[in-house]
């Protein structure tokens, strides 16, 4: 009877049950009351199998004393009188320690402990037991029976502990659900606020990016351009004249070069290390990317041109267009020359450096530097605001599908709980 009760009041009887409609909000409450009544009953259905196992192991723990404290008839075998001797307190002791068990109130916990009992005192029947059969039938057959009763008890409550535990496990889902639900509204909630400064960080930095255009504009209109625009005209004149003095340069150290190439092969074969030094010097000097030291270049165009000089007079080396003539004809001017070349090209790149630097350093150009500066900074700022926007965007898209699925899932769990008789109200969800 309690158990067709218990399943009536969790599942509800044949009767439709009146029809409750439920506020978002009230479903931590609705889950609350169910829990109460869940364990009410419970605790209720199984009080009466609870009481008979209790009852149940005191008399079992009655039998084994008296079984312990029993005679045997001394007409019996000696065979079986030694294995009662042997056996019986092995039983007794293993029957004592599995009913001596401190069992809980509550039924969940007590449930475990009770079948645990059960469990080993079957297994000590069966095994030290088995020899008293013979010996003491009345009084092992009344253990069986105990053991019986107990069994009994455990069994009526399983139905009702499948029962509770199928409704708290359904009401932990719906908890869950519910949580997860709140979870995102309030992430929702939440998410406005920051769609919300984020466009205002927009605003304010495209009304400064605007503020910096107007004060470029001005600035571009100054009269103070009409002196930059004069000292670029002059580092682009001087940049010019550099440019030039690099050509002539590089065309001189690069024809005395092919030369000094042709000779250091001719001193390798002739095995002449001393001169292919000579010569490798030189063709280091000349090829060096900065403009060599003017007294650096001379001592060592002055070791090296009479080594190719002497080589071309030989005809060991063959000089073979007017450049490389021009250039060996006479040594004395091309080192002049070159010499000439290089102050020439190393002040020229001085000037322009110091014309550039002076540009660069212009008070004007200063201040429109530092606004374009900030204005790529302000882009760069833009671009990572509008990407969150847009990220926060598909979260908030993705979330407001979510928790209609979620409601549904909420819906058909509770349905299912209380029998279709419960009417879930949708919450009231942040606007789009």
């Amino acid at each position: 009877m309690a158990l067709h009760n218990f399943i009536q009041k969790i599942f509800g009887t044949e009767k439709p049950a009146p029809q409750v409609t439920l506020a978002f909000s009230e479903v931590p409450a609705w889950i609350t009351g169910r829990e109460s009544t869940a364990k009410e009953t419970l605790v209720t259905a199984t009080r009466e199998p609870m009481r008979e196992i209790r009852n149940g192991i005191a008399t079992l723990q009655l039998i084994v004393t008296n079984i312990a404290g029993a005679e045997h008839d001394e007409s019996l075998h000696p065979k079986l009188r030694t294995i009662a001797k042997n056996s019986l307190p092995q039983f007794v002791r293993a029957m004592k320690v599995n009913l001596n068990k401190d069992l809980p109130e509550d039924p969940g916990e007590f449930y475990p402990v009770a079948a645990e009992c059960i469990k080993n005192c079957l297994h000590t029947v069966r095994g030290q037991g088995r020899y008293l059969q013979a010996i003491f039938p009345d009084e092992m057959k009344a253990v069986r029976s105990g053991i019986d009763t107990l069994g009994r008890g455990i069994n009526s409550m399983n139905p009702v502990l499948a029962a509770y535990r199928k409704e708290m496990t359904g009401l932990a889902v719906s908890r869950e659900k519910y949580e997860t639900i709140t979870g995102l509204m309030a992430d929702l909630e939440a998410s406005d606020e920051k769609v919300k400064r984020s466009h205002a960080r927009i605003t304010e930095i495209r009304e400064r990016v605007a503020t910096i255009d107007q004060e470029l504009l001005l600035l571009s209109q100054d009269a103070r351009m009409k002196d930059i625009d004069e000292q670029r005209n002059a580092h682009a004149t001087l940049c010019g004249k550099r440019d030039d003095a690099a050509r002539t340069y590089s065309a001189l150290s690069m024809t005395a070069s092919h030369i000094f190439r042709k000779a250091e092969k001719i001193a390798t074969k002739q095995r002449h290390p001393s001169e292919v030094g000579l010569l490798n010097a030189a063709m280091e000097v000349l090829s060096d990317h900065e403009i060599p030291d003017t007294g650096r270049l001379d001592t060592a165009l002055a070791a090296a041109c009479p080594l190719a000089e002497r080589m071309i007079a030989d005809g060991d080396v063959v000089v073979k267009n007017k450049e490389e003539r021009a250039v060996f004809s006479d040594t004395t001017r091309f080192r002049e020359e070159i010499a000439r070349a290089g102050r020439s090209l190393r002040e020229l790149e001085a000037q322009c450096q110091r014309a550039e630097s002076a540009i660069a350093s212009h008070p004007l150009l200063v201040k429109m530097q530092s606004l374009e500066r900030e204005k790529a900074q302000l882009a760069a700022m833009t671009g990572k605001e509008e990407q969150g926007l847009s990220d926060l965007g598909q979260w908030r898209e993705k979330t407001r599908k979510q928790v209609p699925e979620l409601l549904l899932q909420l819906r058909e769990k509770m349905a299912g709980m209380s029998g279709d008789n419960v009417q879930l109200q949708d919450p009231e969800l942040p606007a789009p």
